[in-house]
């Protein structure tokens, strides 16, 4: 688009300035389009923002221009938009590209050349912002080993790892609305950028002044832009494989992969696993960023609603699982009978369910393949079901459940504490993995444990969610409960701090009737119990305060001085990049027979509302 003649910028420049005195949009936001059609730097925007002016487009553009978009810990994630600093386009997509590009050759040898694998998922202008990447990392110097088509992000991840890249760049917002796409950003090993590096590149991408730019075909002309799609694929596929158990095929699946690319990672790793009689549900099986026939538009597998439909097909043709993974494949859901009675019931499984039964299984498989030794461990977060821990120490395997939400911190710990004797990591959030090709969250190697395991216990007469009340008999009944508080308006972020003040200033005496007996902030790291004084724990640092609840797990700490499996709990987790508070809830029973179960979680269901209720009326929603 043409550049706006000077006239026609000092026009648009006065019309910014009535619209920022008649309060129509902010001051940073008036601020940064003056920037945005003046500087030199954003001149190839500044057609684009005078014809939005032009026709006073004014709440759009203030929504664009009112903060810069954060590149947090892990990227860069938000709403697409042609303009403006708060917005996913090509300055900022290649603001992010060139502050990572800047960091990671501050990081090498004088000579060394830098490189990164890049990918992408089926969201609109994916595939133009992992070739925009491409090209401001071209320009820096770097080679780079780009998979053509879509992909999923735990193959990304592999890639950095096969590559013995620097850095990766994964193209995909997860499983946000169809309106948004990001950037995820990796760090050699194929984890998420942790500390130094994450500080490093945000503070390198905050300083971004000129995007420099090579030409994508001229790249792959030069050999620096590689094709590895085609070697990297199926070394992908074998290494998941290597997780596989032996055992029965004979159940039939319907696959979902919710309009993104699941189909090019779960559909080969349960077919190479002699799953045969795999297909994909029809009306999500098309590649389609408007995710057009999932509820809401929002392809989220955590949405007990969008296995809905394939429920109602899979009880109609005799299917015995359904799996659906999220549009860039790193995240699991499921559902399956409740018995293997004609005509049952079915029902999705929760994040927290899937973490038992998955944690089971893939401690199984390492047992039947002989690799299980001692020191075997699992990790997990301080905010995933306690059921975890109980099932792993009754195998004899280690735990550590001292990690922050977010999957590289699981991965993380898998480097920290050695990847031989790793066997499972997992978060309540559906993200899965078993064994160390990846260095993130995995749903094709969740749905080769959760097909295996199915498989398993349909040769057996049971499904996977008898087993899950096998479990509960033996470990105690678990049930939890995740609530999200917005706060919105002007205040909202304002509000939100001074309710996680007050969590932590005054903790509440109890919730639905069950003492507080001990609260943990994770932001200091200090513990106490009511008219106790803080005692410092180990972890890493984080905003997050946990209440422990009279009753099963009631937090007394253990002989080794390390807390109990999360037993009753309320834990407060606020969003670092908009006005809402996430609340854990959780409530556990005591081991008992098979008889008492229905009734133990008809009243731990009760007691999660009794609780919900206390914490609404504590935060005033």
């Amino acid at each position: 688009m043409a550049s706006p003649s000077p006239a026609d910028v000092a026009r648009l420049l006065d019309s910014i300035a009535a619209a920022r005195a008649a309060g129509t949009i902010t001051e940073h936001s008036a601020a940064t389009m003056r920037d945005w059609l003046t500087q030199p730097r954003f001149g190839e925007f500044a057609g684009e923002l005078a014809a939005r002016l032009e026709k006073g487009l004014w709440k759009e553009l203030d929504d664009a221009f009112w903060t810069v978009i954060p590149f947090g810990t892990g990227g860069r994630r938000g709403t697409m938009y042609p303009v403006g600093s708060n917005a996913i386009n090509d300055r900022t997509i290649g603001e992010s590209a060139q502050g990572l590009a800047d960091y990671v050759r501050s990081t090498l040898a004088a000579g060394q050349t830098p490189t990164c694998a890049i990918a992408h998922d089926t969201r609109h202008r994916s595939d133009h912002f992992a070739k925009l990447c491409t090209e401001v990392l071209l320009a820096a110097g770097f080679k780079v080993f780009f998979l053509r088509g879509v992909r999923s992000t735990p193959e990304l991840s592999f890639a950095v790892r096969y590559t013995n890249s620097n850095c990766g760049i994964m193209v995909t917002a997860s499983h946000n609305p169809p309106t948004d796409n990001a950037v995820k950003v990796y760090w050699a090993g194929g984890v998420q950028v942790l500390p130094p590096h994450d500080k490093g590149i945000i503070d390198r991408v905050m300083k971004v002044d000129a995007v420099e730019r090579q030409p994508f075909d001229e790249g792959v002309a030069q050999g620096r832009v590689v094709f590895v799609e085609e070697e990297v694929d199926p070394a992908f596929v074998k290494a998941v494989l290597l997780q596989s158990a032996p055992g029965p095929r004979d159940i039939s699946i319907l696959y979902t992969p919710l309009h993104g690319v699941g189909a090019t990672a779960v559909v080969p790793v349960l077919r190479g696993a002699g799953f045969a009689r795999l297909r994909l549900y029809g009306p999500h099986e098309k590649p389609d960023g408007d995710f057009p026939n999932v509820p809401g538009h929002v392809a989220n597998p955590e949405n007990p609603a969008v296995l809905t439909a394939p429920i109602e097909e899979a009880k109609a043709k005799g299917d015995d699982l359904v799996l659906a993974s999220d549009p860039d494949c790193d995240r699991l859901g499921a559902a399956a009978p409740l018995t293997l009675v004609p005509g049952a019931a079915w029902a999705t499984f929760t994040g927290n369910q899937l973490c038992a039964l998955l944690c089971e299984q893939a401690i199984h498989g390492r047992k039947v393949r002989g690799e299980s030794r001692p020191g075997d461990y699992v990790v997990t977060t301080i905010v995933t079901s306690g059921l975890v821990r109980r099932i792993a120490e009754s195998h004899g395997l280690t735990v550590d459940d001292t990690q922050l939400v977010g999957f590289k911190w699981i991965c993380s710990a898998v480097d920290t504490h050695g990847p031989e004797r790793f066997v499972f990591g997992t978060e309540e959030s559906h993200g899965y993995v078993a064994g160390t090709h990846v260095r993130d969250k995995d749903a094709a190697v969740a749905a080769l444990l959760m097909a295996e395991q199915t498989a398993s216990l349909k040769a057996a007469g049971r499904t996977p969610h008898e087993l899950l009340d096998e479990l509960f008999v033996k470990h105690g009944c678990h049930v939890e409960r995740t609530i999200n508080v917005m706060l919105p308006g002007a205040t909202g972020m304002s509000r939100m701090k001074e309710i996680m003040a007050a969590l932590r200033a005054t903790p509440p005496k109890s919730f639905g009737g069950l003492d507080v007996v001990r609260t943990r902030d994770q932001a200091s790291l200090q513990t106490w119990t009511p008219g106790g004084s803080p005692t410092a724990y180990a972890g890493v640092k984080s905003d997050v305060v946990m209440f422990d609840l009279a009753g099963a797990g009631d937090g007394v700490l253990m002989p080794d001085g390390r807390f109990p499996p999360l037993g009753n709990a309320v834990a407060a987790r606020p969003s670092g990049t908009e006005p809402k508070i996430k609340f854990y809830l959780f409530a556990v029973a005591p081991p008992a027979s098979a008889a008492e179960l229905t009734a133990t979680k008809v009243r731990l269901v009760a007691k999660l509302d009794a609780v919900e209720k206390d914490l609404r009326a504590l935060v005033g929603v």
